[in-house]
């Protein structure tokens, strides 16, 4: 059971350097209107974790059009 303790801890440190990165990029400043892009940019950036700081930039494209 040793491996789930390493590995929370992993988990954990993906999230906060994704959580850094969101931060870096100024995603929690008050000024930012909450949309479902907004959102979805943030969501994305901490889930990538450290790949921010290896060029990946995610971004969401979300269409508001209601489907018919």
């Amino acid at each position: 059971m040793r491996g789930t303790g390493i590995g929370g801890v992993v988990v954990a440190l993906w999230l906060l350097f994704g959580v850094l990165a969101a931060y870096q990029r100024d995603y929690f400043s008050d000024e930012r209107d909450v949309s479902c892009k907004t959102f979805g940019d943030t969501a994305l950036t901490i889930v990538a974790g450290p790949l921010n700081y290896f060029g990946v930039n995610p971004k969401i494209t979300c269409d508001t059009r209601p489907s018919r």
